[in-house]
């Protein structure tokens, strides 16, 4: 199973959100560089970027700066959600060396036009979904729509078969070190064929072990290896990923 080390960023900072409430935010030091470089000295091939301040519609470029060091000092396989609305963004990070973007509250509100530029960017688009009560969230998790996430997933298949992956993210257990949604992802996986990266929760090695058991395509690690709950070199090697 691959595991993507969450680095969540804000005024170029590391922050984690707790359900992803930014009145409800912990900073981690100002360095989000030696976090990715820490991740990788840990055995991390992969990180998941999160631009907080785009994603709900502030300052897209606030954190391209540490977006583009993070990609340089580590070489690591990066991808970024956050404020990825049109296709001038897609270019601009991906040019930053990103290798893979999601995509969430426009694929929501414009699947044609997602499923447009999945198919002229194989592989280097993800969908977002992000739920709350089984409903999809969208604008940095500040509104929710009528639209189950499951539902959603469906549709945004039906349209191409170039989605790269699904990051699933519970917000209920984003940051709050509960577990997974279990019963959530199951029945994701189960609507679609498109690989699924499970977000949110994920606490302990129990957790990951369970993932790895249902057979989860891979994990975003978050608070947990910044408490220190779980070490990220144990949470790697539980899931096979060295």
């Amino acid at each position: 199973m691959e595991i993507w080390p969450a680095i969540d960023l804000r005024h170029g900072k590391p922050v984690r959100l707790r359900q992803g409430d930014y009145d409800r935010q912990t900073v981690f030091g100002d360095d989000p560089v030696a976090f990715a470089q820490r991740w990788r000295d840990a055995g991390a091939k992969r990180l998941h970027l999160v631009d907080l301040d785009a994603a709900r519609g502030d300052d897209a470029t606030l954190n391209r700066a540490a977006v583009k060091k993070i990609v340089e000092a580590t070489q690591l396989q990066c991808e970024l959600g956050g404020g990825v609305r049109d296709e001038q963004a897609i270019e601009e990070l991906l040019a930053l060396g990103i290798s893979r973007l999601v995509v969430g509250s426009a694929a929501l509100k414009k699947p044609d036009w997602f499923a447009e530029m999945c198919d002229k960017y194989p592989g280097q688009l993800a969908a977002g979904i992000d739920a709350r009560d089984g409903m999809v969230a969208t604008d940095g998790w500040l509104e929710t729509s009528s639209t189950p996430a499951v539902d959603l997933a469906q549709e945004l298949r039906s349209r191409t078969d170039k989605i790269a992956a699904i990051i699933y993210t519970d917000i209920a257990r984003d940051g709050m070190m509960r577990g997974p949604n279990f019963e959530g992802l199951a029945q994701m996986a189960a609507a679609t064929d498109i690989p699924l990266v499970a977000s949110g929760g994920v606490t302990t090695l129990d957790d990951v072990r369970k993932l790895v058991m249902v057979e989860m395509p891979a994990a975003i690690v978050g608070r947990s290896i910044y408490d220190g709950a779980m070490k990220l070199e144990e949470v790697l090697d539980v899931a096979g990923d060295r």
